[in-house]
């Protein structure tokens, strides 16, 4: 079934909710520790815990006595405790025990929505769709959070915007006019753009001023005067619901996304600089590069955060723009962009397709609320 020509103008990015069955990140894994975590994935709110073996576990966060959030309580042997009254909510989201049961009452039989989740790569990936599609769908991961070639630094995004204009911006390499202070290239030019299922790749070339095999290059950040450019190809990657960036061989950047609601967006901004370029450092042993991987985490946060500030801003002010005039659009030039607002609106309609004809105007308004 094809989308009526109607229903494709209703489709305004900026009000299209997500495709739920994709991974998500929800939290970086030490953030979950022996008491629950309330998150929020796209006006849903979800409480995280561990149980006693370390596994971490995703439910509903609501009560299904009073509906309070379950994150405001505690864990107790495996279960999730009600601050309010003591209920006892078991890892499959049903009630295990009521402290003020009487002996001529049974356990209440609710039960509240339990979330496909788990732990890779450092952080925690939920499945809000259809839980029998979970283990169809692979979380795209991130491979070098454990390679000892790889050094990892990482920051948080909280934006007040919807998720479009993240992507939009992390697509779109032109705007590094308003990184000049805090990045190591400049001047790129679209050369290719690839759109194939749920991804799109843009293929940038870009002038670079810094080589990890030269460390002193660094200065050139702090010191314009002193660059010396090179060429080095710079991709970027919406693999959806999340993007992917390369620049030479040095580094990689990858930004993890939860949608919280249509105007507010959270994300993981994680950067990796390789260490392949230095041979002799692999001959070392295995737990000293580990030691000197694990020491030099975070080093590039700093730079990150920079970044973030700016960008935040520019994105914020974009969302403001739209809520004040949603007919007044944009003049862009970047095709990169339109094929990163096509391949939203596909992944809305993959939900809607499915449906027949009578049910479209309900699946309109739930992808548009």
């Amino acid at each position: 079934m094809t989308a009526s020509p109607l229903i494709s103008s209703q489709l305004d990015v900026r009000q299209l909710g997500i495709n739920p069955n994709h991974w998500y990140v929800v939290a970086q894994a030490d953030e979950v520790k022996d008491q629950p975590v309330g998150v929020a994935l796209w006006k849903q709110a979800i409480v995280l815990y561990r149980d006693s073996q370390g596994h971490i576990r995703a439910l509903e966060d609501s009560c299904p006595h009073r509906f309070v959030k379950l994150s405001r309580g505690k864990v107790v042997e495996d279960e999730l405790e009600c601050a309010y009254h003591g209920w006892r909510i078991n890892a499959a989201g049903e009630c295990a025990a009521v402290p003020y049961l009487a002996e001529n009452q049974k356990l209440p039989t609710c039960k509240i929505r339990r979330y496909p989740v788990k732990e890779q790569d450092g952080f925690i990936w939920l499945f809000p769709g259809n839980s029998n599609l979970a283990e169809t769908v692979a979380p795209m991961g991130l491979p070098e959070w454990n390679h000892l070639n790889y050094i990892g630094s990482f920051t948080v995004i909280d934006a007040e915007a919807h998720f479009s204009y993240l992507i939009e911006n992390l697509m779109d390499m032109y705007h590094g006019h308003l990184h000049q202070d805090w990045q190591a290239w400049a001047d790129p030019v679209l050369q290719e753009l690839e759109e194939t299922g749920d991804r799109v790749d843009a293929h940038y070339m870009a002038q670079n001023y810094y080589r990890i095999d030269k460390i002193w290059s660094v200065s050139q950040l702090f010191f314009p005067h002193l660059r010396r450019l090179h060429p080095d190809p710079l991709d970027v990657s919406y693999v959806y619901p999340h993007w992917k960036s390369r620049l030479g061989d040095d580094f990689k950047i990858y930004c993890l996304f939860c949608p919280v609601s249509p105007t507010h967006t959270r994300a993981y901004l994680v950067h990796f600089t390789s260490l392949e370029a230095f041979p002799r450092l692999h001959k070392l042993p295995t737990a000293f590069r580990r030691f000197l991987k694990n020491r030099l985490f975070n080093t590039a946060r700093g730079l990150l955060q920079g970044l973030v500030v700016q960008d935040v801003a520019m994105i914020e002010d974009e969302q403001q723009a739209y809520l004040k005039n949603p007919e007044r659009r944009p003049h862009e030039l970047n095709r990169a962009l339109v094929s990163v607002q096509r391949l939203i609106r596909n992944q809305a309609m993959i939900q809607v397709t499915s449906r027949s004809q009578s049910d479209w105007d309900e699946a309109l308004t739930e992808f548009s609320s």
